[in-house]
């Protein structure tokens, strides 16, 4: 009888041991899967245009080029621009700032968001199916205000539901940049006159 508590004894410490492992391993392939993500959403971030409006651009030796000093800050909170242009004569047409995180056209001014994870400026309370509902509905926090051009969200919500994903991850993993982003201003005058 001693025999069968020593082999019962042994087979549930080998059940113990293999389900410790199943659990470092679950872990380690978590916490690797997690890695990957946020390498794969650097990468999309880095390929897919990001920097060209959400790093506020300055002049370089070399010409103009994003500040990786504010990397994905958005449009500078101490940049005040100007009222939209007035619409006339059913002209169409935009400008954008010198720091190319501002934008004015027939919608009014838009600016581009801090995409860092600032708890109160950026996006660190943001969920990610906030931001992936964001990017699949082109509105702001997925529920609210339309986001608005030159935004080409109408492009990224073809990305696959892993590579939002992957680009969140990466977001909340870059650091914090404390910028408050203003608000968009409506269009002057009549944003569609009359032929």
């Amino acid at each position: 009888m001693n025999w069968k508590l020593g082999a019962a004894g042994l087979a549930l410490a080998a059940v113990v041991v293999n389900v410790a492992a199943w659990n470092v391993s679950c872990t380690s392939d978590g916490t690797a899967l997690a890695a990957a993500r946020v390498e794969r959403g650097q990468y999309l971030v880095n390929t897919s245009g990001c920097h060209d409006c959400h790093t506020p651009w300055i002049m370089t030796p070399t010409g103009p080029g994003p500040d990786m000093s504010r990397m994905l800050s958005g449009h500078p909170q101490d940049v005040v621009m100007p009222p939209p242009p007035l619409l006339t004569d059913g002209a169409w047409g935009w400008v954008g700032s010198n720091t190319n995180t501002a934008y004015a056209g027939p919608w009014g001014v838009s600016f581009a968001a801090n995409l860092t994870p600032d708890e109160n400026t950026g996006i660190k309370i943001w969920t990610e199916e906030n931001f992936v509902n964001a990017i699949r509905l082109g509105r702001h926090w997925g529920t609210s205000r339309p986001i608005l051009p030159p935004m080409p969200w109408h492009v990224y919500k073809n990305m696959t539901d892993e590579d939002l994903k992957s680009i969140y991850a990466y977001l909340q993993s870059i650091p914090p940049i404390r910028n408050e982003v203003p608000e968009p201003l409506p269009p002057q005058g009549d944003p569609h006159p009359a032929l």
